[in-house]
């Protein structure tokens, strides 16, 4: 079997993997990219990006992913269509493999799978998406300056996203399907005292309304029960923050991961527990998931590749 041989193999696309391209193609380590299931990551379902710094009038999700990839390929980054599927860590160079069924030997793997935003699995969330359905309050919430909105969760992400909405909106719902919040204590008393915060108690989302965008929810109350009823409200924007799913299935059991998922490094680094195998951007960030970061991280990771590569 013919197998390829590359100095650094780059596993996702998005912001951390594009910026990864770049440096490495930059630094002459010929980078191949796979793009993954989701080419050009979560920003790709993104309408506008306001927050990016060097876009003063904004940009679009998808024009700016293919930005960033038209900047990767000027430099010589091999962009692919492709999913990595394994990664044999177990010897050096690592052994990856991808849908196709090609085999390619790396000497260093950069890990930029991104996570996945969970979703209610509601037909309207999909019929919604861009028009009032964001798993991102810091990236949409500028927005929906001066209207009115939910946010679904009862955790401390779901407090956190209410909180800084309640700067921004009207009002804001805070949907929480139990009778009670599983935020800090702390997070339930500044949620319970800001004024323009209202908890639904033991209410779940049922459908969204609207003429191409959101204009209200219906919502249970108290679903299953004798007491069970449908309520309506207007809102503009739906704001689903219960959870994310880091992507690194790829590599489970092998590099060390958090409870959930996450990918740990070394602090102040993208380096892994496998030597020569970093990680980048939201696959192992739980806590700022920008796209900013995530390019930062990226730049981080081939850096740090180059010079692992250069002390071989």
């Amino acid at each position: 079997m013919d197998i390829e041989k590359v100095k650094v193999l780059i596993a996702g696309s998005g912001p951390a993997g594009y910026t990864a391209a770049i440096y490495c193609s930059r630094a002459n380590l010929s980078p191949v990219l796979y793009e993954g299931l989701q080419p050009g990551g979560q920003l790709t379902i993104t309408t506008d990006i306001e927050n990016f710094p060097g876009y003063p009038d904004g940009v679009s999700g998808p024009v700016m992913m293919e930005q960033l990839k038209a900047q990767a390929l000027r430099f010589g980054t091999s962009v692919r269509s492709g999913i990595v599927t394994n990664a044999d860590l177990s010897q050096h160079p690592f052994k990856i493999t991808v849908d196709t069924g090609k085999t390619i030997e790396t000497d260093a793997l950069i890990i930029a799978t991104g996570a996945t935003a969970k979703y209610l699995g509601l037909p309207d969330e999909v019929k919604y998406a861009g028009g009032g359905v964001s798993a991102c309050a810091t990236c949409d919430g500028f927005f929906y300056r001066g209207k009115d909105v939910a946010v679904v969760g009862g955790g401390d992400t779901a407090a956190e996203e209410a909180l800084y909405l309640s700067g921004l909106c009207r009002k804001v719902y805070l949907i929480v399907r139990r009778n009670e919040l599983r935020a800090s204590k702390v997070m339930q008393q500044r949620v319970q005292t800001a004024a323009s915060i209202e908890v639904l108690w033991e209410h779940q989302v049922k459908s969204l309304w609207g003429e191409g965008v959101v204009e209200g929810a219906v919502l249970w109350k108290k679903k299953g029960t004798p007491a069970e009823e449908e309520v309506r409200i207007n809102i503009d924007g739906l704001f689903l923050a219960i959870g994310h799913k880091p992507n690194s299935e790829l590599v489970a059991g092998v590099v060390d991961t958090d409870d959930v998922g996450y990918i740990k490094t070394v602090p102040g680094s993208s380096r892994t527990n496998v030597p020569g195998v970093f990680a980048c951007g939201d696959v192992q960030d739980p806590v700022y998931r920008q796209a900013v970061t995530s390019a930062g991280s990226g730049c981080m990771a081939a850096i740090d590749a180059e010079r692992w590569l250069a002390e071989l």
